[in-house]
């Protein structure tokens, strides 16, 4: 089977960084699978290609580690349910294993214990509650060391295993037998081996519950859809769970109810609180025709809608897919951060076994005891968990904030470029300006007369989807004036239309039209200077081969572009409009918004050539359009921002989605983008600081200068609250306001 959207699945025993290079190569080396990314601080996996989930799952098993489908909110809500569980047994496990290392490691410290060689009995039954401990408590790190090793793999389990295994042998084995070691080294490490499982769990209890705050956003997504559905059935309206509406099904929504799915109004009228979806707080007015997006808020007012989108395919549903896809995404420091966490175990393990051997060969007596303390010390806390956590935690929540925002980030990567951005180009219908314009000046030659010639381009443009062709007919049907047939269409790329009405032939366009089929402008050439400079664009009209006007039309500019142009700027950035248009019309509208640069007159198709050359010249560069005509362009960006309010095509095409429609969302990704690449360095900072200088620490390389070891229990501890440090300032992000001026 060929899988449009990507299987999701929660994994299991995943207990460090190295353990998402083997499962993503479990499932990479899978039959039809095109990619698999896994996150690890969320413990899932999304792989797309031509395969089923049974087989996936087979392979992560095979691996080693667990693994689930997770489809549809009650998948989540049992994930979520599992995990709280897992949380509270953490919790437990914790508490078993404090309540008999603390008591031993105050007593040892107070001098209080009794001598291995005077109670021996004593610290036989010692030994036996710790390996209870080791088995309830730290059981999962034994058995995942074991899968782990069977699938010829190391990760975490791995050092913890074997560090407190070898802790708990070698003390048990002198406690049977102290004759083993000298007198110096008769030492036991009981205390050591299940506080040391105590901190991990505790740990990762807490890192857990952190980790949890961070798919709040999605949360949030899922908890605006409507649970039920009021449909009307052979003329009884009827209230039904949410999944059992279909298409086309006719629904009543009231005031104060959610929108169900997506549709278009069929009867009445009402306000709608489309905050959840465009971050606008005023309602917007809707009547019959008018489309309506699912789990929006009908504020007034009662009437009846047609489902137009149901289930996986209603715009909700589709912005908790992309987001959840992009909180799964790796940029590029993410997928480099994966590969050093993919070797690091081993390497660790290289560098225990060295160190056992120095201080075997070179260390002071007791040499077993030093030897044993600095190998487990090593492999205590040299864990990579705070390593793997640094990159996927940012993500997350950068992506969750941007959603707030009603933007929708499409992929780490995105998430990433914005920050680096040093120019945004910028569309100019519908993006800085409103995208609804409106007829403003009709000119004719003598021969016509205004209605006329409005009527007659009405009827070429009839048709017609774009905004300047949708306000001519709109403005002919205001006017009560009659359209005619049209015959012989023709869209010329960048000029205008030709077209064929009761044997004439109509031009309308640019000046660049009217110049390729010699049409003579020069009687309005004055005039549609005025009205280029008063940011309206002209268009001429030929019938025939003779001029026979102008229609302008103006597209009104934002009320906040020129704010959000100016926050831009504020960031650094050069800001450029790239248009199709006449010069003079765009340079009517940057004088009113501030722009730094008008590249004007531009075919759609050559639009993706400016953005290369800009790149070319070491600009890294931003494209923000409708989604649709700017494709190319959007493509060729380093990033694209596609404006509107969200549709299907535009969601598709760009990196990032802004859904609002306002220019203050370009601004705001960067902000976020910034704050998200900033989080996500002083986590690896931290990481690699602690790694860096924990490691050669516990290996004892102050010892010979101080006479000072690290205490596996510290590393213990300092380990555990590594990956809480990373996640709890990943959850800053959270906190981020963004204030416009």
């Amino acid at each position: 089977m060929s899988n449009s959207q990507p299987i999701r699945l929660s994994i299991g025993s995943m207990s460090c960084a190295g353990c998402v290079a083997s499962v993503e190569k479990a499932l990479n080396a899978v039959p039809g699978v095109d990619l698999a990314t896994v996150n690890f601080a969320e413990h899932t996996a999304e792989v797309r290609g031509s395969v089923d989930a049974a087989t996936l799952c087979k392979a992560v098993v095979d691996a080693g580690y667990e693994a689930a489908e997770l489809r549809g909110q009650e998948n989540i809500e049992d994930k979520q349910a599992a995990e709280l569980a897992q949380y509270r047994k953490l919790l437990i496990k914790s508490f078993v294993a404090a309540s008999v290392g603390v008591p031993l490691f105050i007593s040892g410290l107070l001098g209080k214990m009794p001598g291995l060689l005077e109670q021996r009995p004593f610290w036989f039954i010692i030994g036996v509650l710790s390996l209870f401990v080791l088995v309830y408590s730290g059981g999962s790190f034994f058995v995942g060391a074991w899968k782990s090793m069977r699938a010829r793999n190391a990760n975490m389990d791995t050092l913890v295993a074997l560090g407190t295994g070898s802790a708990w042998l070698f003390s048990m084995l002198i406690t049977i037998k102290p004759s083993l070691v000298p007198i110096s080294a008769q030492h036991v490490y009981f205390e050591a081996a299940v506080i040391i499982i105590s901190l991990i769990n505790f740990g990762s209890a807490l890192e857990m519950r952190a980790r949890g705050k961070t798919s709040q956003a999605i949360q949030r997504l899922i908890g605006l859809q409507a649970k039920t559905a009021r449909v009307i059935r052979d003329g009884v309206e009827v209230d039904v769970p949410i999944e059992e509406v279909g298409l086309n099904e006719t629904l009543r929504v009231r005031p104060g109810e959610k929108l169900p799915v997506d549709g278009v109004i069929i009867e009445g009228h009402s306000s709608i609180d489309e905050a959840m979806l465009t971050g606008e707080p005023l309602p917007v007015q809707k009547a019959v025709g008018d489309k309506v997006v699912g789990s929006t808020l009908n504020k007034s007012g009662s009437f009846i809608m047609q489902a137009t989108n149901i289930g996986s395919n209603t715009m909700l549903a589709k912005i908790i897919d992309m987001v959840r896809s992009a909180q799964n995404s790796k940029p590029a420091i993410g997928r480099l951060v994966d590969k050093i966490a993919g070797i690091f175990v081993p390497v660790v393990l290289v560098i225990a076994v060295v160190t056992c051997l120095v201080w075997y060969l070179f260390g002071p007596e007791p040499k077993i005891s030093y030897m044993l303390l600095t190998t487990m010390t090593v492999l205590i806390i040299a864990c990579p968990c705070a390593l793997g956590l640094a990159t996927p935690i940012s993500i997350m929540v950068g992506v969750g904030k941007a959603a707030e925002y009603g933007i929708l980030i499409r992929n780490g990567d995105a998430l990433q470029q914005a920050g680096k951005l040093t120019t945004v180009v910028l569309d100019k219908t519908g993006t800085v300006t409103t995208g609804r314009p409106e007829v403003t000046d009709i000119l004719t030659t003598q021969a016509w007369q205004d209605d006329a010639l409005l009527a007659l381009v009405a009827s070429v443009e009839q048709g017609s989807e774009h905004p300047l062709a949708e306000a001519i007919v709109e403005s002919a049907r205001s006017r009560n004036l009659q359209v005619e047939s049209v015959s012989d269409f023709e869209a010329i790329v960048g000029h205008g239309v030709k077209a064929t009405i009761t044997n004439k032939i109509i031009l309308f366009g640019n000046q660049r039209l009217m110049k390729a089929h010699d049409i003579d402008v020069q009687e309005f050439i004055t005039s549609a200077n005025k009205l280029a400079e008063q940011a309206r664009t002209p268009m001429f009209v030929a019938v025939d081969g003779q001029l026979a006007g102008i229609v302008a039309v103006s597209d009104p500019v934002k009320v906040d572009s020129a704010e959000a142009i100016a926050q831009l700027h504020k960031l650094g950035l050069k800001v450029v409009m790239l248009t199709g248009d006449n010069a003079a019309t765009a340079n009517a509208v940057a004088a009113q918004v501030g722009v730094d640069q008008v590249i004007a007159e531009v075919l759609p198709s050559d639009k993706a050539e400016q953005v290369k050359l800009l790149q070319e010249s070491g600009e890294i560069v931003a494209m923000v359009g409708d989604g649709i005509n700017d494709a190319p362009a959007l493509a060729q960006a380093d990033v694209g921002f596609a404006m509107g309010s969200g549709t299907d095509v535009a969601i598709e095409s760009a990196d990032v989605t802004l859904i609002r429609g306002s220019l203050y969302s370009v601004s705001d990704s960067i902000i976020i983008s910034r704050a998200a690449v900033r989080n996500i360095w002083q986590n690896l900072f931290g990481a690699f600081i602690y790694n860096s200088l924990g490691i050669p620490l516990a290996a004892g390389v102050l010892f010979p200068a101080t006479g000072l070891l690290l205490n596996p229990v510290i590393a213990g501890a300092a380990m555990a609250m590594s990956s809480v440090t990373v996640v709890t300032n990943a959850n800053r992000l959270r906190l981020l306001k963004i204030k416009h001026d």
